[in-house]
């Protein structure tokens, strides 16, 4: 049995998403990469505890987007209820780095993106 996700692993006031200016695939894939990262399968109701702040049908439009370019694998079990678990690709793993080095770009540099973007505003 997997460790459950922590409802609050991104409500990090130094990473606002306002100050997150590099994205991986759709809005949410990065943050769906950081569920995965431990090697864990998860269910889709797993996910949506951290991931809250997602719209089930967006949630679901960004599994499938991540399953069609190859970042994540969908694993149906024949059960009485279905189960359906999600886990990272060895594509979606090689994201980890990367999204690594972004994430302590944008803790660095937060501030001055937000300053930057309160200045154009005004």
């Amino acid at each position: 049995m997997s460790e459950p996700l922590d409802p609050a692993m991104f409500h990090d006031p130094d990473c606002e998403d306002r100050a997150q200016p590099i994205r991986v695939g759709g809005k949410w894939t990065a943050m769906v990469l950081r569920c995965l990262e431990d090697g864990q399968p998860r269910r889709f109701s797993e996910l949506r505890v951290p991931l809250h702040r997602i719209t089930p049908k967006v949630l679901t439009e960004t599994l499938r987007t991540m399953e069609r370019n190859g970042f994540l694998a969908r694993t149906e079990y024949e059960e009485n209820p279905p189960r359906v678990e999600y886990a990272l690709t060895e594509l979606g793993r090689s994201l980890i780095g990367p999204l690594d080095t972004a994430c302590s770009w944008a803790r660095a540099h937060g501030p001055e993106i937000v300053e930057a973007r309160e200045a154009y505003r005004a």
